[in-house]
């Protein structure tokens, strides 16, 4: 009997689990909602909420955690006494890769104190939320890709600095996410009324 039990207990972990969408799904944005429609029911939210894009809140993701809802940075190489692995480079993690400080900052902002960065309704709002942030605070347009991925990267303050333009890594990063932006934005102008339907959003 226990044996079923935790048997039954595993099974429903694996189930519950998040497999983040294969790379010829990232590649339409269509396909990636089709398979989750849960997910474009929250983006569409935070979108309505603080004027962020969707496409814009896929992109950031896609190339921040890969939609990996336990994504964290890779340790250092080096390892202490030769077998405990290094630090991570800095306290990013979720969809969203929020460090700490940013997240609880959204939170107290917010409201929202049980918001967590590995749920995907959360991840989104948060992305809208700064970028409804680098639009008071750097004046950046909420539909530039490119320079809020910059802010979203070096932080407001940051971006305002303008040391990221030695960073070409940065900038060439940068305008990946405004390519795949782009191409997002493309791709839900063809399903979007499909995905608007009033029995997929609920209301």
């Amino acid at each position: 009997m226990r044996i079923t039990c935790l048997l039954a207990t595993c099974f429903v972990i694996v189930a519950c689990a998040t497999t983040p969408p294969s790379q010829s799904e990232q590649a339409d944005i269509c396909d990636i909602f089709d398979d989750r429609k849960e997910w474009f029911r929250a983006a569409d939210a935070s979108e309505r909420r603080w004027g962020v894009p969707i496409a814009i809140q896929m992109a950031v993701i896609r190339f921040e955690s890969g939609f990996d809802d336990e994504a964290r940075p890779p340790r250092g190489k080096r390892r202490f006494l030769g077998l405990i692995p290094g630090k991570r480079p800095s306290s990013a993690y979720g969809y969203a890769q929020a460090i700490d400080g940013t997240w609880d900052q959204y939170r107290r902002e917010t409201g929202r104190s049980g918001a967590d960065r590995d749920d995907f309704d959360d991840a989104v709002d948060f992305i809208g939320w700064y970028g409804d942030k680098a639009a008071s605070v750097a004046g950046i347009r909420k539909t530039d890709a490119v320079a809020f991925y910059l802010a979203y990267h070096e932080g407001w303050a940051g971006y305002r600095s303008g040391a990221w333009r030695a960073k070409n890594w940065l900038v060439d990063t940068a305008s990946q996410v405004g390519a795949t932006a782009y191409r997002y934005d493309q791709q839900l102008a063809a399903c979007r009324k499909r995905l608007s339907k009033r029995g997929l959003l609920g209301f």
